[in-house]
């Protein structure tokens, strides 16, 4: 990865949906150079850009399961739990003997949750499930560890004037259709809309109109409605080996709770962080990180996770390696296209 394709994929984690033409400002090549590279991450499988929608506002709640199995039978469950809709992430950890799967409940289960099937599952020795809280969003929670972040300038320069184009009435002969009740809320007619934006969280206006049979300004409303009212979460997901980040791992720390929040929005700021969470059980906050290598986890771990003074205890969990994240599949390292 050089310079110009590092950019794009910085300028992608800060806005997933940037435009091109703004990227292009910002990594300081044409329009069309964005364009061809950010196609190439995505046949390469080191990129992938989802509109996914927020759980919570669906009834649902996340949980981090922690599976210890039999070392023979670990591959086998992996792949089933990163088989099911209802899982997000899912690794192998500690050994080769123990899975750490995120997944979802809700009012919609009919008894086939993970939580439901995994205590009639032959091969599980047994698991913990921790309930996630609260989220810790920091500066974006976002994942910016690069050797040449982008400059505080360049970070402006992407937000200046990249305002979402609003389609207006016309060529296609539709209407604008307003949704009844809370508009933020998802509906069924939204089906498809989400499905599409689900396969690429990038996907235009008109592409989009042409796979709902709605109008372009349909479209663009019902869009803008869901992203303003948090409805929907723009995932950009790396394959961080593309990128040289080799050292991905759970931590799983004790806080004292009366500074649970401010720890977790500490950690929440770092840039190797992908996520931060209050979660129930002993281990009280749950963090994410990706590192270079192994000695960068070690100084991570020591120097600033151990710079806080209200971590008690700090269980470092290294993935071994990833079969699933933010939904999408992988395979020797790369995102696997739908």
């Amino acid at each position: 990865m050089d310079t110009t394709d590092r950019r794009i994929v910085q300028c992608l984690l800060r806005d997933g949906r940037a435009s091109f033409r703004r990227i292009a400002e910002v990594a300081e090549v044409s329009e069309q150079t964005v364009a061809r590279r950010y196609r190439a991450l995505v046949a390469d499988g080191a990129v992938r850009v989802r509109a996914l929608p927020r759980h919570a506002l669906l009834g649902d709640r996340t949980w981090f399961v922690r599976v210890r199995c039999r070392p023979d039978a670990t591959d086998t469950l992996a792949d089933a739990l990163a088989a099911r809709e209802d899982t997000a992430y899912v690794s192998v950890t500690s050994g080769g003997s123990e899975i750490v799967c995120q997944t979802h409940t809700g009012l919609r289960d009919q008894g086939g949750s993970v939580l439901q099937r995994l205590p009639r599952t032959a091969r599980v020795l047994g698991f913990d499930a921790c309930a996630v809280m609260h989220m810790y969003l920091g500066s974006g929670a976002k994942w910016l560890a690069f050797d040449d972040p982008l400059t505080d300038a360049q970070a402006a320069l992407l937000h200046a004037s990249d305002q979402r184009q609003r389609a207006t009435t016309g060529g296609d002969g539709g209407g604008d259709v307003r949704d009844a009740g809370d508009p933020g809320t998802p509906r069924e007619q939204d089906g498809t809309l989400l499905a599409e934006l689900a396969r690429d969280g990038r996907a235009g206006v008109v592409e989009l109109a042409r796979a709902c049979g709605w109008s372009t300004s349909r479209v663009s409303a019902r869009l803008e409605e869901l992203l303003t009212a948090g409805a929907l979460r723009i995932a950009v997901d790396l394959a961080y080996p593309r990128f040289g980040f080799h050292a991905p791992a759970y931590l799983w720390l004790t806080v004292a709770p009366g500074r649970l929040n401010a720890t977790g929005e500490a950690l929440s700021a770092h840039p190797e962080t992908t996520f931060a969470a209050a979660v129930t059980g002993s281990a009280n906050l749950l963090v994410t990180v990706t590192c270079r290598t192994m000695d960068d986890l070690h100084s991570y771990v020591t120097t600033r996770v151990g710079a806080l003074d209200a971590v008690h205890q700090v269980d470092v969990v290294p993935v071994l390696h990833r079969l699933k994240q933010a939904g999408t599949r992988l395979h020797d390292g790369r995102l696997i296209p739908f």
